[in-house]
């Protein structure tokens, strides 16, 4: 999405919150870089915004990209996970971002399609 992330994540080694507070300092990291190395034509505006973020919540960083929190769903059976799948691959579609969920660029939906030739489809196991 433009605006947010869903992931599905699964771990036997790291607790899920230090899986996403990692991943969001390594990705904070990361974009802060990329708008301050690319033309970006909105640098100064994104970072201002990253800067007024980080002073309203004064924890000594520069910038804060991500909000605070996550919402967990718990996926314990394979109706979950499914159900869980197909509403992410469509909330680009409910947002009115594109057609179909394949038009979506970033969308692991062309992995779950089975006429598609170029990616072999995903084989589900039960739990």
């Amino acid at each position: 999405m433009s605006s947010h992330i869903h992931l599905i994540i699964s771990s036997q080694e790291n607790e899920l919150q230090d899986i996403i507070r990692d991943l969001k300092k390594h990705t904070s990291k990361e974009f802060i870089k990329a708008i301050k190395e690319l033309p970006e034509s909105r640098r100064e505006w994104l970072l201002a915004k990253f800067d007024y973020a980080a002073k309203r919540v004064k924890k000594g960083v520069s910038y804060k990209v991500w909000k605070d929190g996550y919402h967990p769903v718990i996926l314990d059976t394979s109706e979950k996970i499914e159900q869980r799948i197909n509403y992410i691959h469509y909330n680009p579609v409910a947002s009115e971002l594109v057609y179909h969920e394949r038009d979506w660029k970033n969308s692991s939906y062309a992995i779950y399609e089975e006429d598609n030739l170029e990616i072999s489809a995903v084989k589900a196991h039960p739990l």
